[in-house]
């Protein structure tokens, strides 16, 4: 069974920055693809970046532009996200998950961490 756990959230102000990790733990051999998503109250959630845990290729919603950098320490099973010049409107809980497709669509991922809260002051 894989868990994953989150870490790194936070609040900062507008411009600043924030670092998330993602550890894993468990059987992840079937998991292809590592994801950061993140959910706005009384919105829906949305994919922010995706990993392929394979060969480090990397995925981006058109939003990020630049901003927020998904990487992975393999060794370590973690996967983190470098978030840069954040914005009010980066406000949200953002969630770790594990899935066999690379989309930033939720769907495809069956394996959640319990989320770290991000607050963007202006």
């Amino acid at each position: 069974q894989v868990q994953l756990v989150e870490s790194g959230g936070g609040s900062v102000q507008a411009g600043g920055s924030l670092r998330l990790s993602c550890a894993a733990s468990g059987y992840t051999a079937n998991m292809n693809c590592m994801g950061w998503f993140r959910q706005a109250p009384g919105k829906q959630r949305e994919g922010v970046a995706t990993i392929y845990t394979g060969g480090g290729s990397t995925n981006y919603a058109d939003w990020v532009k630049g901003r927020f950098t998904i990487s992975q320490d393999n060794a370590k099973r973690t996967v983190y996200l470098l978030m840069n010049s954040l914005k009010p409107e980066d406000t949200a809980m953002y969630y770790c998950a594990a899935g066999g497709v690379c989309s930033l669509n939720p769907h495809w991922f069956n394996v959640w961490g319990q989320g770290t809260p991000v607050t963007v002051s202006s």
